[in-house]
Formats: structure tokens, C-alpha cells, sequence
């Protein structure tokens, strides 16, 4: 028996194995992008929560892109709430060079709060 055979009607290889012919399958290659802590963070999301969404995203060979995607539109929202909150709380260089722990006070929180609207609208939706 050969150890390949070509299927005409599906178009797969099959490779014996022991005794039973398997399809050679294989995950179509996805190109290597760098996947920050945003995407992360939605990747463990997808898992726990929508595996069938990240299955579907694995196989196809999308699953990167997509993370590097959701981690770059994360990470602009960010810098964005954290810039407006600056602005609307008046936040200045003059109060982190005057009052320094009155002004890191006032900075975690925005921080923080702009964390948790990301994670709200973008990472775990």
C-alpha cells in the first residue's frame, strides 16, 4: 500500500498510518505579528469565554492579526481617555512640577479609570 494517496473528489493527501489512511491537514501559515498585553489579555478573553471564535480565528490563520489588530485599536483608546481626562481635569506639567504626588495621585486614578473603560469596550466584548 502507498504510504500517500491523492483523493480526486475532495482534493486532500491522505498518509497511511498503521493500517487506517489519515487527511494531511495543516493550518494555513499566518504571518508573525507582535501581540502586545491588550491582545493578550483579549486572547485569554476569547479562550475562556467565545472558544468557538477563537478556534474558528486559530484555524483559519487569522488569530494574530486579529490580537495585533484589538491590541493596537486597545492601546490608541487609551492614550485617548487618558489625554482627555488630563484635559478635562486640568491636569498640567506646572501641577507635576509643583505639587509631584498630588499630580501622580490624580494620574493613577485616570490611568486606571481609562484601563477599565478599555477593558469594558474593546477586550471583553
Amino acid at each position: 500500500m502507498d504510504k500517500y494517496i491523492f483523493d480526486e473528489n475532495n482534493g486532500l493527501w491522505y498518509e497511511l498510518i498503521g493500517d487506517y489512511y489519515f487527511p494531511c491537514l495543516t493550518v494555513p501559515a499566518e504571518e508573525e505579528q507582535p501581540v502586545g498585553v491588550w491582545g493578550q489579555r483579549h486572547k485569554r478573553y476569547l479562550k475562556e469565554h467565545h472558544s468557538a471564535l477563537y478556534n474558528a480565528l486559530l484555524l483559519s490563520g487569522k488569530l494574530d492579526s486579529y490580537l495585533a489588530d484589538i491590541d493596537q485599536q486597545a492601546q490608541e483608546l487609551l492614550d485617548s481617555i487618558i489625554q482627555q481626562m488630563e484635559e478635562i481635569q486640568g491636569i498640567t506639567e506646572e501641577l507635576k512640577t509643583t505639587d509631584q504626588i498630588a499630580w501622580v495621585g490624580v494620574m493613577n486614578n485616570i490611568r486606571a479609570s481609562a484601563r477599565e473603560i478599555v477593558n469594558n469596550e474593546i477586550i471583553f466584548m
